[in-house]
């Protein structure tokens, strides 16, 4: 069935959206080492991905900036570590396609519609400014996104409330028109509780989290955004 325009997001200013598991597939370098990882190519995605927010959020408590690069540069080497994989090569090459992730088959299509539709669009995200760029280069969205915002001009991490106003800041809309797209259910409460109409981009049916913060819609992919919106 066909998405109708959502009441709520009948007055939205700019779409922002997180990159990592909500543009871009976080799995998608392990799964392109599969030659090498065989059946540790999932478990190393997993775990790789679970450091990486945690380190994010515990240096952040401990008042210890480092970049998103650097950060998740140490979780994959404690995920290679617990899987007992010791390979330079294997390293470098997964880092390397870390900045050319492949973005989920609907997003270019979404942003097309917005974009002709004249929605000022924007990501915001942990990622560095040189990790960001190159994953929008690489999946051909990069003019698709008027701004592409990252968390190094602060140097603190989601879900910090700093964070969230640089897209008010940014896109010179006020936090209760934006409209705040994410599929970590974290970030949406995050983004719910500074004031933007979160949409949770629930892509493998995760239960909600149990933090201040709700989304006004949830969606399966990022295909039915722009008929919430009505557009199209």
């Amino acid at each position: 069935m066909a998405a109708t325009p959502h009441p709520d997001l009948t007055d939205i200013g700019a779409c922002v959206f997180d990159a990592y598991g909500t543009l871009f597939d976080v799995a998608a370098a392990a799964a392109r080492c599969n030659d090498a990882l065989g059946d540790k190519a999932g478990p190393l995605a997993e775990i790789w991905r679970t450091k990486q927010l945690q380190y994010t959020w515990l240096r952040t408590l401990m008042e210890e900036y480092q970049d998103f690069w650097h950060v998740t540069g140490h979780a994959l080497d404690y995920a290679m570590e617990s899987l007992s994989i010791k390979d330079d090569a294997l390293r470098a090459r997964l880092m390397d396609l870390y900045l050319r992730l492949d973005a989920y088959p609907e997003v270019k299509g979404m942003l097309e519609a917005l974009s002709g539709a004249g929605v000022t669009t924007a990501v915001l995200t942990n990622g560095s400014t040189t990790m960001v760029t190159a994953a929008v280069r690489s999946a051909g969205i990069y003019p698709l996104l008027d701004h592409r915002i990252s968390v190094d001009r602060l140097e603190i991490y989601k879900p910090d409330r700093r964070v969230y106003q640089m897209a008010v800041d940014d896109t010179g809309v006020e936090a209760g028109r934006i409209c705040f797209m994410s599929s970590n259910a974290w970030d949406v409460c995050g983004a719910a509780n500074f004031g933007f109409k979160a949409v949770w981009v629930n892509r493998f049916g995760q239960p909600a989290e149990k933090l201040p913060g709700a989304p006004v819609a949830e969606l399966k992919s990022l295909e039915p955004l722009p008929a919430l919106l009505g557009i199209g």
